[in-house]
């Protein structure tokens, strides 16, 4: 049986629809607190189970009868007053799953960590898998709770653990649009005139998917691998997706100074009135930051695959986006 912690998250529930067409696989798809859709309840070969991730008992029950894991769950926030439970939360979450991966001798493990473990100390040169963590400004919380949470498994790995690690990049593809990276669909079409000047890597949602699986079945162990498709503008991903939708893409350069004003300004309304910030002072950093990341590697284990390209992606979510609207 496939275990999937995380399953009814953006990539979590992409991954359980792909497993579940696999027959005669089981899997077991974990949540937290979001209730699953009807759409995933109903999904062949997919149970569903509740589990706190933090009880380690709750693990270890979920564990039962499993062989393989993907590890999808995690907390993401850029807000201040998470920057340490964030990290505290999914260096914790993942020890005990590697735990009792470990106990339960699985036969394989994969994990989704983020390209934001590489660290950005040093943005002179594109990162690769052997760039290691220095700690710098353009780390936000989120990626140090990612880098220790991919110490566990490399610890874990170091006590016998069979496993492999993915670094994606930026994952772009239908979803919720209100929520993560599908909802920049929003900003493109209200035709939000302002760009930054940040780039960072990015990659398709179906393709890290299909790197999860390709990689639980392959031999290789004890390795990381950058997912993305390219480097690209923040300004070129919200031009493409504004003219999938047919609507007017950014054309105003907005300088540091600019987003560091709108950010205190959703900081202050979240303070004053309870509104949900939409930028915070992190997202504004990372946004005008300029990362480079180099994907050979898994093209060069895995030569046969290429990856979706960034237009046809948001072609795709362009058409859902629309279908949602009508």
């Amino acid at each position: 049986m496939i275990l999937i912690t995380g399953a009814s998250g953006f990539l979590g529930q992409h991954l359980v629809k792909s497993l579940s067409q696999l027959e005669p696989v089981a899997v077991r798809a974990l949540y937290h607190s979001t209730l699953p859709s009807q759409e995933l309840l109903q999904l062949p070969n997919t149970s569903w189970m509740q589990c706190d991730l933090l009880d380690v008992f709750a693990v270890e029950e979920a564990f039962q009868d499993i062989n393989e894991v993907y590890h999808c769950a995690g907390m993401v926030s850029f807000e201040s007053e998470d920057k340490y439970k964030v990290q505290i939360h999914n260096r914790n979450i993942t020890a005990n799953v590697v735990n009792a991966a470990l106990v339960a001798n699985i036969r394989k493990l994969i994990h989704v960590s983020s390209i934001a473990t590489l660290g950005r100390g040093n943005l002179s040169i594109p990162l690769t898998e052997d760039s290691f963590w220095e700690e710098s400004k353009n780390n936000t919380a989120y990626a140090r709770s990612k880098y220790l949470a991919e110490m566990e498994v490399w610890r874990a790995m170091a006590e016998g653990l069979n496993a492999a690690i993915i670094n994606p990049s930026i994952i772009l593809g239908t979803g919720d649009w209100t929520e993560g990276s599908a909802k920049l669909m929003n900003f493109a079409f209200k035709e939000f005139p302002f760009y930054t000047q940040g780039i960072n890597g990015w990659v398709a949602v179906q393709d890290v998917v299909n790197a999860m699986q390709i990689l639980m079945k392959s031999d290789v162990c004890e390795e990381r691998f950058i997912l993305s498709e390219g480097n690209h503008s923040y300004r070129h991903i919200f031009t493409t997706m504004a003219n999938a939708l047919g609507k007017k893409p950014p054309h105003i350069a907005a300088p540091y100074w600019a987003t560091s004003i709108l950010w205190r300004w959703n900081w202050l309304l979240k303070k004053t009135i309870g509104k949900r910030a939409t930028i915070t002072k992190e997202t504004t950093r990372t946004a005008n930051t300029q990362c480079y990341y180099d994907n050979s590697k898994f093209l060069n284990h895995f030569p046969n695959y290429s990856f979706t390209t960034m237009e046809d992606t948001i072609q795709e979510m362009a058409k859902a986006y629309l279908r949602s609207k009508n």
